[in-house]
């Protein structure tokens, strides 16, 4: 699909997508691509869809599918073509990137990189849902997976990523009075796991929260080119949440 002018997001979240799988990357996976497309299939109507009511068909495919979402995975970000995109399909719809090398040069399965991916896209496909929490002056970002990210569970034998449950989110509930991911480590709203961390807008700018030192040290070494957390700190998305965020920390 060849696109020369401007891509505009526009997606209906009543209707349940299709997701076009396809792997461009030339580095080997780890994982047969169709056993994880199946245990991603899983992985949503067992585990993702009953709790976030966000259901979805995988299919695999060569490239961009018209009228699809996507998950394309690709050697690193900065591979030919990579960005071209953004987090839009030609389309204009919600898209995943899965950057297989930098995955695994950081001791990380692709499985999970895949469904960590996966899961957000599902929860916060325009990527510009947020809310308020314990700290009524932060607006905490939608962010399905990174609280919890170091943990994961294995679905038709492949390791899939652990992610938080919609009362994570919700701050009037008491520590440990309902279950807050779905591994059950979460003790209460908005805690950030010793390997986890959590996107914040304070202060006029977006930044993180870690879980741990360490894990603030592995971030900073880690290449975050393409992914989520960069894409929510664009302008484009910082112009378009302006007038919200204002309208939540007055709510506060």
């Amino acid at each position: 699909m060849k696109n020369t002018g401007p891509i505009f997001g526009a997606f209906n979240q009543g209707a349940v997508p299709t997701i076009a799988c396809f792997n461009k990357a030339t580095t080997a996976l780890g994982v047969d691509f169709d056993a994880l497309i199946a245990a991603l299939q899983v992985y949503v109507d067992k585990f993702v869809a009953p709790v976030w009511g966000t259901p979805a068909k995988l299919i695999k495919s060569k490239g961009f599918v018209k009228g699809a979402w996507a998950m394309v995975f690709l050697d690193n970000a900065d591979q030919p073509g990579a960005l071209a995109y953004h987090d839009l399909t030609p389309d204009g719809l919600p898209q995943s990137k899965v950057f297989v090398k930098t995955t695994l040069e950081n001791h990380d399965l692709v499985s999970v990189s895949a469904s960590h991916e996966l899961v957000e896209m599902l929860v916060d496909p325009a990527i510009n849902l947020m809310t308020t929490g314990p700290d009524p002056k932060v607006i905490y970002a939608y962010e399905s997976a990174d609280p919890v990210e170091a943990l994961s569970f294995r679905v038709k034998g492949i390791s899939m990523s652990d992610f938080v449950y919609p009362s994570y989110f919700e701050a009037f509930h008491k520590p440990g009075s309902v279950p807050f991911d779905h591994l059950k480590k979460v003790t209460k709203p908005f805690q950030v796991l010793a390997g986890g961390y959590q996107i914040i807008f304070k202060n006029g700018k977006w930044s993180q929260v870690f879980g741990s030192v360490s894990k603030k040290k592995r971030f900073a070494h880690e290449d975050r080119r393409g992914h989520r957390s960069e894409q929510r700190a664009t302008k484009r998305l910082m112009r378009a949440s302006k007038q919200a965020i204002a309208r939540a920390v007055r709510r506060g």
